[in-house]
């Protein structure tokens, strides 16, 4: 399949906005792979599949991650955390996907984890802040990662995290994880 194939086919099963919130995320990653070293056809094919089944019946995310040894512990979380972990899986069995660092881009784009690769911090991020995004301290991330990757994403986290303690809600450990290991790698002087 080749990329017009891929983009019409992923379009194909979201709402119009979503697909406008993809795009925005195929040009945030691709400009933030640029600007930070990591490989821009990588993160623009993760951007492209990071949705592909965020529109899809919950009870088939479900069935994907129960039947296929996905993370059984994200049932017991928010629903919109299980798209990320089906569509990576949707993105290898049916799309063909064979890069393990793009399937992680896709399966790590909502929840982040400990140990991120440059790829899954730059879907991520763009993810939060492609232009349509538009919730309190999202300008302040797009400032921020004009030239910190790192405390760019961490903001996106720490705003997630507040976000969900608000609501009183349950946070997934992988995020917990996710912004203490960006807060390690700021320590030790690792950020790009």
């Amino acid at each position: 399949m080749n990329r017009e194939q891929l983009i019409e086919s992923v379009r194909s099963q979201m709402p119009p906005q979503r697909w406008t919130h993809t795009v925005g995320v195929m040009e945030t990653s691709v400009i933030l792979a640029e600007r930070f070293g990591a490989d821009p056809v990588k993160a623009e094919l993760a951007a492209i599949l990071h949705d592909v089944c965020k529109y899809w019946r919950v009870d088939e995310q479900a069935q994907i991650i129960r039947e296929n040894g996905l993370p059984a512990d994200l049932l017991d979380y928010d629903k919109e955390l299980w798209h990320a972990h089906a569509g990576a899986w949707i993105a290898s069995s049916r799309y063909g996907v064979i890069d393990e660092e793009v399937l992680d881009a896709i399966r790590y784009h909502t929840s982040g984890r400990r140990g991120m690769t440059l790829l899954d911090k730059v879907v991520c991020l763009a993810d939060y802040m492609e232009p349509g995004r538009d919730f309190p301290g999202v300008n302040n991330i797009r400032e921020t990662a004009e030239h910190n990757l790192e405390r760019a994403l961490l903001a996106g986290f720490d705003g997630t995290i507040r976000f969900l303690l608000d609501k009183g809600r349950k946070i997934y450990p992988l995020t917990l994880e996710a912004r203490n290991g960006l807060l390690e790698e700021l320590e030790r002087g690792e950020a790009k």
